[in-house]
This record gives structure tokens, sequence and C-alpha cells, in this order.
């Protein structure tokens, strides 16, 4: 039983995915056209976005959770609703339903053959603000974790303003905040965004930031990553190195983050870590951690699965090291378990259908879950570990 509590807050959608499995592969294309009807089968309705993804992936894994997200008082809010009581009943009891408001949904477009298209509505997502969070509910709380602020307009906009005064909010209130983020079109009101200045604001408030390397680079380094992000014959994750992970994590923990997880997809987890004295000041989530968390550089390679999907595999992994953080354990467990919640994940159809409680996941990572292969060309100082893990020596 896990004694710590999560909040887990920000972007909430409906997901709506027709399903297109009757349509052979290739075919769709020549289907979109003035007049014509794309016939489907089903259609597949459930809460999406990072508060529910994470949340329930929490909630899998066996940590009490509660998700809030701003809804709105409309059709699409109540199968929202439903659908996460379907889950547990609990889960949905602290969504905030705004009359005013429309509900955030995305028409998941996912023919055979084809990659995936998304028409995407942020609705009520573009007006949640600080005082959206209840007091109460994070006094009650060990641990504030926040989803995708480039998809909430309220609290990008202004360099962040709004961001910097709900971590603030949950950091003040002694719990310990934990921040992801989403990759936006680079054309987008969202994507014109400062986000230097946003990050430079925002993360002195963050004690665990969790991005993916290409928003990560986006960010922090928008000019390397549009250097490489339309190469297909080198796909940017591809051309990652520990080098440049490196030097992304040292301006990231120059602003007092504690914690920089970085997702790398097929090609595992990035670990940074800041120094003792940065970890005078936790918040009751981390709680409990020893000395072995303070300055260490690690990377965990990603199971093999065979793949049911790939939504919602970031807010998994990252669902798993907050477990692994509010559990106490070792870092290497805590990545380790990263790694295995996002494997499960990809095994499912949806985003949480393949997670179990975090000792079997961890059962199973511990008896022979072969990993994919290594493919980084790292320096002399990075080691193998007998775990599998690679660190870097001091």
């Amino acid at each position: 039983m896990i004694d710590k509590r999560v909040v887990s807050a920000g972007h909430i959608c409906l997901d709506i995915t027709p399903d297109l499995s009757g349509i052979s592969a290739g075919e769709f294309s020549t289907l979109i056209q003035p007049g014509k009807m794309v016939k489907a089968k089903k259609l597949d309705l459930r809460a999406g976005g990072a508060s529910i993804n994470t949340g329930l992936a929490l909630h899998k894994l066996g940590v009490p959770v509660q998700i809030i997200g701003k809804i709105g008082d409309d059709l699409f809010g109540s199968a929202l609703q439903e659908w996460i009581k379907s889950q547990n009943t609990k889960l949905a009891q602290d969504l905030i339903v705004d009359p005013a408001g429309a509900t955030s949904y995305t028409l998941i477009i996912n023919p055979p053959g084809l990659d995936r298209s998304f028409i995407h509505y942020q609705g009520a997502n573009d007006v949640f603000y600080a005082s959206d969070l209840p007091r109460n509910k994070l006094q009650d709380a060990d641990l504030f974790h926040f989803g995708y602020p480039p998809l909430m307009r309220s609290i990008y906009r202004g360099d962040g303003a709004e961001l910097v005064s709900i971590m603030r909010r949950a950091r003040r209130a002694g719990l310990t905040t934990s921040l992801d983020v989403s990759l936006p079109d680079p054309t987008s009101e969202a994507g014109q965004a400062n986000w230097n200045e946003i990050l430079a604001n925002s993360l002195p408030w963050v004690d665990i930031f969790t991005p993916n390397a290409a928003e990560l680079s986006f960010m922090m380094d928008r000019a390397v990553f549009l250097d490489h992000c339309d190469d297909l014959n080198s796909p940017f994750l591809d051309w990652v190195t520990f080098d440049y992970l490196h030097e992304l994590s040292n301006k990231v923990l120059a602003y007092g983050v504690k914690v920089l997880l970085i997702k790398l997809g097929h090609r595992g987890i990035f670990l940074r870590t800041a120094g003792e004295r940065a970890w005078q000041k936790t918040g009751r989530g981390l709680l409990g951690l020893d000395e072995t968390w303070y300055n260490r550089e690690m990377w965990a390679p990603s199971f093999h699965v065979t793949v049911g999907g790939t939504t919602g595999a970031g807010d998994s992994a990252i669902a798993g090291f907050l477990t692994g953080l509010l559990i106490s354990a070792s870092p290497e467990t805590a990545l380790r378990l990263a790694s295995a919640a996002g494997a499960a994940s990809v095994e499912g159809t949806d985003a949480v259908g393949g997670l179990t409680p975090w000792e079997q996941l961890m059962t199973r990572a511990n008896s022979g879950w072969a990993t994919m292969p290594f493919d980084f060309n790292p320096s002399s100082d990075w080691q193998l570990e007998k775990n599998g893990l690679w660190q870097k020596g001091e």
C-alpha cells in the first residue's frame, strides 16, 4: 500500500476514435473526397490528456490519485465523466465543470497503413487557472503533477505566468512538483510562444521535469531541433546523443530542478539529477529518498514488446517513475519501473490497458524481460552496470 498521494492535473479531453479497420491499407486517401462517405465500424470514446493518462496510470500502479481537469457542462463532458467513472468512481469527483466552457475533444483518424491524424479542440483547457486548484486537495496530497501546458492557452500565454502561479501554489502547500509538456506545432500560437522564457520562469518552482527529447530540444534549443526534425533519413530521436542530453540537462538543472527524466521512445529513458544542495527542500513527495539520488546521470533501455498502441506510453512511463519516487526506491529501480510501465502501456491497445500494480511490473522486469539493443556511442566515462543500465561516472 502506497501512503503518499498524488494530484494529477492539467490537460484533459475526450478521445473519439472511429474504427476504420474495414478499409484496406492505402484505400483511405482515395475515399477522402468531397461528397464521398467513409464507412467506419464502431466508435471508441475514452478520456485522454495528461491529467487522466498519468492519473489513471498511477491508479493502475497502486498510487492514490486525484485527477483535476476542466470540462464543459455538455454531452462530451458527460461522456468523459462516465468513462472515468467506469475505471473508478472516485477518479471523476474532482473534475471541474465549467458551465460557460466546452469540453475538449480529439478526433483520432487511424486508417490501416497510414500514420494517425488528429483534429483537436482545446475547449475548457484554454481557461484553466491556478484558482481552479482547491487548496484542500493540495493539502491532502504529497506530489502535484501538471501536464501539457502547450495545449492550454491560459497556461502558456504571458510567458507562462499562470503556470508559475500553479506550480508556486503547489510548492507553497508543501507538495513536490512535477511538470510534463507536449510538442506544439511550430506554426501555432503555442509553437510561437517563447518557451525558453516560459521554462526560465516556471522551472525554479519545479522539482521533477519529464519531457521527451524532442519537446525539450524544441523548447530550449529550437534551432538544433528544427535542423533535425524534418530529416526523414535520420529521425530526431535517432540523432540524439548522450552528450546532447547532458548539454540540455545542464540548462534544466541550472534552474533548480532536482530530477530530469527525458523520454526517448524506443531508445530508452535518460535520467539526470542535481547535487545535494538542490535537494534541501524537496516537498512531501520526495521525503525518504537518500543520497544515492544526488548527482546521478543514467540511461535505461526500453523493454521489448509487441506493440498494441503507443497512445499514452510517455504518460505511463512518467507514472512508473513517480511511483518509484513515492515508494522511496533507488534511482535504478525508479528508472526501470518507468521503462517497464511505458512498455506495458505499449502492449495494450489504450493508454493504460496493459498496466498492472507496480510490484508485478518489477517482478516481470527482474525476470528476464528482454530489452531493446543499445545503439548509443557513449564516451569512456559511461559504464554498463550489471542491471542493464548505463551510468556516467564522476
